[in-house]
């Protein structure tokens, strides 16, 4: 299984290439954050059956997913992992990690962003496909506005 961790803040993808992983700042761990705000040995992410499992070891400014500070949690495609004050989206599977809609200003020209946005109040994405919910792969609720089934919920 390929996984990775992908700066929010820009940079290269950090490659999960172990089973196990020990994350931190000291040398000889795994995958070396080098922040003052990540603990020597800050959490431990493991590879299994598709999920990336994280387990905090203790540290001193927490591990968080999706804004919630955990002691262990499953991690699943496009969640967001903080590692102290470091943020990641997670990317699990072959090929390049998705362009969220929150990275889009950085990566499209300003009419790009706009069609784009456009679209989506169209209640399309920009390839004009219906957006459909990435965890439980069904249409959005607002995907189809006219919709009254849609409405009802």
């Amino acid at each position: 299984m390929r996984a990775q961790l992908i700066p929010l803040d820009g940079g290269p993808p950090l490659e999960l290439t172990k089973d196990l992983i020990l994350v931190g700042r000291k040398e000889d761990c795994d995958l070396r954050l080098d922040h003052k705000s990540v603990s020597k040995q800050h959490c431990v992410l493991v590879k299994s059956d598709g999920v990336l499992l994280v387990r905090d070891l203790g540290s001193t400014n927490g591990t968080r997913v999706n804004g919630q500070r955990v002691r262990r949690a499953a991690l699943l495609q496009n969640e967001q992992l903080s590692i102290a004050s470091l943020r990641f989206r997670v990317h699990i599977g072959p090929g390049k990690p998705p362009v969220l809609p929150d990275e889009c200003t950085q990566q499209l020209s300003a009419p790009e962003f706009a069609n784009m946005v456009e679209a989506q109040g169209r209640g399309e994405d920009s390839s004009g496909e219906i957006p459909v919910d990435p965890v439980r792969h069904n249409p959005l609720p607002d995907a189809y506005p006219n919709d009254q089934r849609a409405a009802k919920k």
